[in-house]
């Protein structure tokens, strides 16, 4: 029996290291890696072993005899990614074993290479596995740094409460935090005064301001970021409980992405499913309260070409509440044909919604309405609905805006208003200060995109300390005292 990969995979590749068979693909060398949603398991080659579940940090890899319900599909899943490909040839001639690459030597420290003082700001994803690579890799002592009392990041105040198994990488970071080479400063603002106190510092801030729309009425009451009502539902210290009004009837989400879903979920979620996760207490008070019946997610483009992952759309069509606005012909060809993403919405009910009037009944539900970009944000003093493409005004007492993030400029650092990111080279900056993760590429890729993110910085760090190119500490403290 296979074993196949399911809908939590964090696509960091740790199941592939340790593959006797290699039959988990796409590889980190292999050029289709991150582009895909997920990684997949091979059923012809997998020679049920278990390591890769074992090593998951997600809990995503099962039997695939074992699965049920909403999981069930992924054996499919798995199987339909190798259909036709060549591992297939491979796995007839050589079923248990797979063709060794050449051995590769990245990084070659000298062996009298000198411990390291490193400061690495932030402790999402990006930060902890800069982290785990200088800890596991060099002798480096490292100092954690994070403005928050509580670490974690994007594990931590961004995955939905709903996702227990991808919560759990969290806890593969956390054993880091003990160990003896690192100091961990939680509730400390990172300010340009670090680069005078250690070798090198590797920021690793993320993106957390909102993408503007540029519409009209964008910034009426009522129209709120993604990242207000995310860290709010995860109970982020920066965020009131009452920050997001659940008074509405009807929400809109701006956006298709897995944020915009997460949103549209918990929002339309039974309060008492919610009750065992990690949501916020005081937003599981609120949610059973709430007046929130229809969630509205809006795409410019077509289902064919959804932002959304199709492990996260499977999760929330399973649910049975999710609808298609059937206004465009175009959606509907689509879907029948099948093209692309439009086919994970066959057997989807479709309806044609009077979007003048509040939602006609009392259950909860979510609705895509596709082809519709937002053009303006109608109301006087708060928002009260969503004019869209072809005219058309959705009526709506609030607005959520999930069209994506931006970085936030950093003290010290140079930065692109364009992209929203910190200008650099493989993650250098300059000699002694680098980026990694959404800071250095801009919002892209899921949490193990992190992971080569993260090496990629850490070797153009090392290189530069080999070549003698980072400042020493009595470089540092001579400039020091000349301030």
């Amino acid at each position: 029996m296979a074993f196949a990969i399911t809908q939590t995979c964090c696509a960091d590749a740790s199941c592939v290291s340790v593959c006797p068979v290699n039959c988990i693909h796409p590889t980190p060398d292999e050029p289709d890696f991150g582009t895909t949603d997920m990684l997949y398991v091979n059923p012809a080659t997998c020679i049920d072993c278990g390591a890769c579940a074992d090593a998951c940090p997600v809990d995503a890899i099962f039997p695939a005899g074992d699965l049920t319900g909403s999981l069930k599909v992924y054996e499919e899943i798995n199987a339909e990614f190798y259909a036709g490909r060549d591992v297939l040839a491979e796995a007839t001639v050589a079923p248990n074993f797979h063709r060794w690459s050449p051995p590769s030597f990245a990084r070659i420290l000298p062996s009298d290479f000198a411990p390291l003082d490193v400061a690495v700001v932030g402790t999402g994803p990006a930060g902890m596995y800069a982290v785990e690579d200088l800890l596991l890799h060099t002798t480096s002592r490292v100092t954690l740094i994070d403005r928050l009392d509580t670490a974690g990041g994007l594990i931590r105040y961004g995955v939905a409460p709903d996702h227990p198994s991808t919560k759990k990488i969290g806890e593969t970071f956390a054993r880091f935090h003990d160990h003896p080479r690192l100091r961990l400063r939680l509730g400390t603002e990172a300010g340009p005064e670090l680069a005078e106190r250690y070798d090198a510092v590797i920021y690793a801030v993320g993106a957390t301001e909102a993408r503007r729309l540029d519409v009209p009425g964008e910034d009426l009451p009522g129209s709120l970021p993604a990242a207000t009502v995310v860290n709010w539902y995860n109970g982020h210290p920066g965020v009131r409980p009452d920050a997001v009004d659940l008074s509405a009837e009807r929400v809109v989400v701006v956006g298709t992405g897995n944020v915009a879903l997460d949103i549209a979920r918990i929002l339309t979620a039974d309060p008492e499913s919610l009750a065992d996760t990690s949501i916020a207490p005081a937003t599981l008070a609120r949610l059973r309260s709430s007046k929130v019946r229809e969630v509205v997610l809006l795409a410019r483009r077509g289902p064919s070409d959804a932002a959304y992952t199709r492990s996260e759309l499977l999760a929330l069509a399973a649910r049975g509440d999710l609808v298609v606005d059937a206004h465009d012909p175009r959606v509907a060809a689509a879907i029948d044909a099948g093209d692309g993403k439009a086919a994970l919405l066959q057997g989807v009910p479709r309806e044609t919604v009077d979007w003048s009037s509040p939602p006609s009944d009392g259950t909860r539900r979510v609705v895509l309405r596709f082809h519709s970009a937002p053009l303006e944000f109608t109301g006087d003093t708060e928002v009260r609905g969503v004019r869209v493409t072809g005219d058309v005004e959705i009526t709506a007492g609030r607005v959520v805006r999930a069209a994506g993030f931006r970085g936030a400029p950093v003290p010290g650092l140079p930065f692109d208003e364009v992209t929203g990111t910190v200008p650099n080279t493989a993650g250098r900056v300059l000699p002694g200060t680098y980026v990694a993760g959404w800071i250095k590429r801009g919002p892209s890729g899921g949490i193990g995109a992190n992971k080569a993110c993260a090496r990629e910085t850490v070797g153009a760090l090392l290189e530069d300390a080999v070549a003698g190119r980072l400042r020493t500490r009595g470089q540092r403290r001579r400039s020091a005292a000349r301030r």
